[in-house]
């Protein structure tokens, strides 16, 4: 591990001026920037913490932290899942929560520049204000715009519109030098050199902190219709799910979820949405699809032919959400897993692993029949039409060592079979601290080298976000 300097009172005033009023050191640091939302990974405070407002704020910051050969950790909101942004080594935290601004739109251009502390729900109700949507829709609305692009977050659209890194057209970056540098343009295709923009999306501000985005709109579509899809049990629900892939019906979103999560969500929303039982059979897991056109008209003939494969393949009911009201409460209760669990779990860990779509029922399945061997329970949901699935392990008796010991086992032969499937050990959570030892073991020596060794040229003293995705070379 590299030998870091430390937070004096001299480098406290250097800080200031760079930042007057925004700079707190020690017991005035707030709480919350020691964790991210799965403290499970560890709880660390920075040693003094920067609320910055601008690009040339935090270049100031970083390149007097790297003189000093002080760590650097960027935050948003926080609300991560795997400690990316917990300062694991001290130093100083940048908050960007106050670079909040949508600078300006380019709508014959169909792209946005914004500030990387603006919230995705703020984004999403400004761009549709303009007639535009921003298609990437991870599950934790009040994430910063900053956070999902440095961990490639991109939730429940991706079926049909891709990923995060699919709507990144240009950002401004601080490298850990204190240098500013710009990466990506407007344009819609380049073949110039290495693809540095991509790089930095889903490094997880290891390589650079970004500072500035530019994001590709799309025209936002004139209706919406989502459908609840009730089945017997979780086999035949998921077995569905390549059949409406294949049927050229284009969905927005393919959700699925089990009965026993939905019940945690809807205890923590006090309102039941989704029904239990149906014509006498008790419902054991749910599809929750959406699709968008032009028109409700337009619509209607897709709706059709989806509600026919769907009660073809053993669907208890179909059930149409078509007006604002029932899209909020069918999507609240999906959007409320996660708080759900928390607020009725006292240890949780997590996985967000991405199999192909026609495995899930073999992997979840072998999830399940895993978890017997332990003495946590399973909580799952995941965004089906794409494979990446979320796999909450809880518990509100074991003793915090016991059940660490229990979930890393479970965890390591998760993976495994994550990998044996041909999939990958996280689709967009990121690696942050909690996952260093699983990516290990699932890319080999090999890869986690090449790594190593862009981190190297992008940060040779090692301050940038450090402890995270692979761990520290000794230096």
């Amino acid at each position: 591990m590299p030998a870091y300097g430390s937070v004096t009172p001299d480098f406290l005033s250097q800080l200031e001026a760079i930042a007057p009023g925004r700079v707190t050191a020690g017991e005035e640091v707030n709480p919350d920037y020691a964790r991210d939302e799965m403290p499970i990974y560890g709880v660390h405070p920075p040693e003094a913490a920067v609320e910055a407002l601008s690009t040339e704020e935090i270049a100031a910051v970083v390149k007097l932290c790297y003189d000093h050969n002080i760590p650097v950790t960027t935050r948003g909101a926080g609300t991560g899942l795997v400690g990316g942004c917990v300062p694991v080594f001290g130093g100083v935290l940048i908050s960007t929560a106050r670079m909040n601004q949508i600078l300006s739109y380019d709508l014959e251009n169909f792209t946005v520049t914004l500030q990387p502390g603006v919230l995705l729900q703020q984004l999403a109700e400004d761009a549709m204000a303009h007639g535009c949507l921003y298609p990437p829709d991870p599950g934790e609305k009040l994430a910063t715009l900053g956070g999902n692009v440095s961990t490639n977050a991109s939730g429940m659209r991706g079926v049909k519109y891709g990923a995060t890194r699919d709507y990144v057209k240009a950002m401004t970056v601080v490298l850990p030098t204190g240098e500013v540098t710009h990466f990506g343009s407007a344009v819609s295709k380049t073949s110039s050199g290495y693809n540095l923009l991509h790089l930095m999306i889903g490094s997880e501000g290891t390589l650079g902190i970004i500072t500035e985005l530019t994001l590709k709109l799309l025209p936002a579509p004139g209706a919406v219709v989502s459908l609840v899809v009730p089945f017997a049990a979780l086999a035949p629900c998921i077995a569905t799910v390549p059949k409406l892939r294949r049927s050229g019906l284009d969905p927005q979103a393919i959700e699925f979820f089990e009965k026993e999560i939905l019940i945690t969500s809807e205890a923590y929303l006090e309102k039941q949405v989704f029904p239990r039982v149906v014509e006498g059979t008790q419902v054991g897991a749910y599809l929750l699809i959406t699709f968008d056109g032009p028109s409700m008209e337009a619509l209607e003939p897709v709706i059709e032919k989806a509600a026919e494969l769907l009660l073809a393949e053993g669907a208890l009911d179909v059930l149409v959400a078509d007006t604002p009201p029932k899209l909020k409460d069918a999507w609240a209760a999906r959007s409320s897993f996660l708080e759900g669990i928390e607020e009725q779990t006292k240890l949780l860990d997590e996985c967000d692993v991405v199999v192909p779509v026609t495995r899930i029922p073999e992997y979840v399945l072998y999830a399940d029949d895993l978890a017997k061997h332990y003495d946590f329970r399973l909580q799952y949901f995941g965004h089906a039409g794409d494979g990446n699935l979320h796999i909450y392990a809880c518990s509100n008796d074991l003793e915090r060592e016991v059940f660490l010991a229990q979930v890393d086992d479970f965890m390591t032969k998760l993976y495994a079979k994550t990998m044996e499937l041909g999939g990958q050990i996280s689709g967009e959570h990121g690696i942050g601290r909690g996952k260093i030892k699983y990516l290990a073991q699932a890319v080999g020596e090999t890869n986690i080298a090449l790594m190593r060794g862009i981190k190297e040229v992008f940060d040779p003293k090692g301050i940038l976000n450090p402890g995270k995705i692979f761990t520290l070379s000794e230096s």
